[in-house]
C-alpha cells in the first residue's frame, strides 16, 4: 500500500492535529500561534438601510446585536456587490473575482429550467484555499452556484453543507444536507433558527477537534418569501413581517458572537456580516435610490461589518471604496494562506481599512454589472452609469408573485411585502445612459452631472472601457422544461444517478 501523502492530504492532517505552529519563545519557552477562524455571514436581499448605522436616515428596524458588532469592530459604508441579484454576487464573494471572470452571470433556477449554470471547478473558493491549510469548512444556507451534482458545495471545497441550493422561492424548495434531501416541503419559518444552530454546532465541533474553521452562513432571509420563527413572528401586526425577519437575523448574529465568546474563540475569530445585493419590497435602502434588480446605489451598495477583537479596533468607520471582491484576499491574508497567483483576483486585502477609518481604498475603481454587461464604474466620489440604471418597478398592488407561498410547495406566511412598499428613493433625474453622480454630496443619485463634468465622464469611461475589453460574450443558458425534465422531479434522484 502506498503510504505517501500528497500536499492536500498532508495539510489536512496537519490542520486536524494542530491549532497552530509551535515557535521558540524567550528562555526556551514554546508558544503556540493559533490559526484564526472565520465566520462570513451573507444575508440575502438585505438593504443598506435594513440595519442600524447605515443609510442616509435611521433604519426602520431594530438590530441591537449588529449595532454592538459595529461598535466593537469596523463598518465600511461604501461597500459594493458586483451585481444587483443573487448568484453572480455569491460567486464573487467566494472567489474574489468579478462575475465576468468566474462566469456565473445568470441565476440558476430549477423551476425555470436553468440547470446548467454553476461555478466552474477551475475557480478557487475561500473554502478550497483554506482547505489546503487544514481548515474545516461548512456552507450553510443558500448556495445558488449550481444545483446539479457537479456544482454542489462539497465539490467546491466545503466539508459540509446544509441548506437550500438556490433561492427559497424557487421550486422545489428542498432542504439538503450534503447531497441528501432531508426535508420537502420546507417550513421556512424555521430556516434562520436551524441555520444558526447548525453554525453553532459546527463551531463547537471544530473547537473540540482543535481545528481552525471557516463558516459561510448564507441566510435565506430577507429574500422572499419572508418567514420568521414563532419567537419573532408578530401576528398582531402582519404588515411588519420584514421587521420580524430582521430581528431574527440580528438574534442569529448575537448567538454566534456569544458562542465564540463562551468557547474562548472571540479574539481569534474574524466575523463578517454583509449582503448579496440591495433589498426587495418591504426593505430599506436607507434613502439610496433604487432596489434589487437595478444598478442604482440601492441595488449595489450594501452594509458591511467586521469584528475581530484585538485585531480590528472598536468603532472604526471607513468611508473608502471596497466590495465583496475583497473578501477572499482579506481572509486568506489573515490566515497566512497564499492568494491564487495563476489568475486575476480583482479583490485586494482591505484589512488596513478595517483597522483605520483613515485608510484609503486599494482600488482605483470598482465595477458593477447588469446581466452579462458591465454597467457602472465608481472611482473616488464619482459614479458613472455607462448603461441605464433602470427605474422603479412598474407593478401595481394587484400584482401576485408567481413564486409566492401556496401552502403546499412553499410554506411561509401569506402576508408578504407588496410593490407599494418600495424600498428605495424614486425621485431624481430620469434614468439614461452615461449618467454621472457625485456620491459624496449626492448619495441618493438625484442630479446627473455628466454635462457639467465632461472631463470626469471621459476619464471614467476610459477606465471602464479597459475593463470592458476583458468581458467575454456570454450565451444565454439553455432552458429545459423545468426541473422535471432534468431529474424526473427530484434533485436527489439526479445526484444518485451520478
Amino acid at each position: 500500500m502506498d503510504k505517501k501523502l500528497n500536499r492536500r492530504d498532508f495539510m489536512r492532517l496537519l490542520g486536524a492535529g494542530l491549532t497552530g505552529i509551535v515557535l521558540g519563545g524567550e528562555k526556551g519557552r514554546c508558544e503556540t500561534v493559533r490559526k484564526p477562524n472565520f465566520v462570513l455571514i451573507f444575508a440575502d436581499d438585505l438593504g443598506y438601510g435594513d440595519i442600524g448605522g447605515f443609510g442616509l436616515k435611521e433604519s426602520p428596524f431594530k438590530t441591537p446585536n449588529l449595532d454592538r458588532m459595529a461598535r466593537e469592530g469596523a463598518k465600511l459604508t461604501s461597500f459594493y456587490v458586483p451585481t444587483p441579484y443573487c448568484a453572480p454576487s455569491r460567486g464573487t464573494i467566494l472567489t474574489g473575482r468579478y462575475p465576468f471572470r468566474h462566469s456565473v452571470v445568470f441565476n440558476p433556477a430549477p423551476d425555470a429550467g436553468i440547470n446548467e449554470v454553476g461555478l466552474p471547478h477551475s475557480e478557487i473558493t475561500i473554502a478550497e484555499a483554506l482547505d489546503e491549510a487544514g481548515y474545516a469548512s461548512i456552507c450553510i444556507g443558500k448556495w445558488h452556484l449550481g444545483h446539479t451534482f457537479e456544482y454542489l458545495p462539497r465539490k467546491q471545497g466545503f466539508d459540509e453543507y446544509f441548506g437550500i441550493l438556490y433561492s427559497n422561492d424557487m421550486r422545489p424548495v428542498q432542504l439538503v444536507e450534503n447531497e441528501k434531501v432531508v426535508e420537502y416541503p420546507v417550513v421556512q419559518a424555521t430556516l434562520t433558527k436551524r441555520y444558526t444552530q447548525r453554525a453553532l454546532d459546527f463551531i463547537e465541533r471544530s473547537a473540540g477537534q482543535n481545528r481552525p474553521f471557516f463558516v459561510y452562513l448564507a441566510h435565506a432571509m430577507p429574500h422572499k418569501p419572508l418567514a420568521a420563527s414563532e419567537e419573532f413572528y408578530t401576528p398582531g401586526t402582519p404588515e411588519d413581517l420584514y421587521a420580524d425577519v430582521i430581528s431574527e437575523l440580528d438574534w442569529s448574529v448575537g448567538q454566534i458572537l456569544e458562542k465564540l465568546k463562551s468557547l474562548g474563540l472571540d479574539d481569534n475569530t474574524m466575523v463578517i456580516f454583509t449582503s448579496d445585493n440591495g433589498p426587495w419590497y418591504g426593505g430599506s435602502t436607507g434613502g439610496l435610490r433604487g432596489m434589487k434588480g437595478n444598478t442604482w446605489e440601492g441595488g449595489l451598495r450594501v452594509p458591511m461589518i467586521a469584528r475581530w477583537p484585538g485585531k480590528i479596533p472598536a468603532g472604526v468607520v471607513n468611508n473608502s471604496l471596497a466590495g465583496t471582491i475583497d473578501m477572499l484576499p482579506t481572509i486568506l491574508k489573515a490566515a497566512s494562506v497564499p492568494v491564487p497567483s495563476d489568475r486575476v483576483i480583482d479583490g485586494m486585502d482591505i484589512m488596513p481599512m478595517l483597522r483605520s477609518g483613515k485608510a484609503e481604498s486599494p482600488h482605483e475603481a470598482i465595477f458593477g454589472m447588469q446581466g452579462t454587461n458591465l454597467a457602472t464604474i465608481r472611482s473616488g466620489k464619482w459614479r458613472l452609469h455607462v448603461r441605464s440604471p433602470g427605474g422603479k418597478a412598474d407593478r401595481d398592488d394587484a400584482w401576485v408573485d408567481p413564486r409566492g407561498p401556496d401552502g403546499v410547495t412553499i410554506l411561509a406566511p401569506y402576508e408578504q411585502a407588496r410593490p407599494s412598499q418600495y424600498p428605495g428613493a424614486t425621485e431624481g433625474d430620469g434614468p439614461k445612459t452615461m449618467m454621472l453622480f457625485d456620491i459624496e454630496s449626492d448619495p441618493a443619485e438625484q442630479h446627473d452631472l455628466s454635462a457639467k463634468y465632461p472631463d470626469v465622464v471621459k476619464r471614467l469611461k476610459a477606465a471602464f472601457d479597459k475593463t470592458l475589453a476583458q468581458v467575454p460574450e456570454f450565451k444565454q443558458p439553455k432552458r429545459f422544461d423545468g426541473l422535471r425534465r432534468l431529474t424526473g422531479g427530484s434533485l436527489e434522484d439526479a445526484w444518485e444517478a451520478k
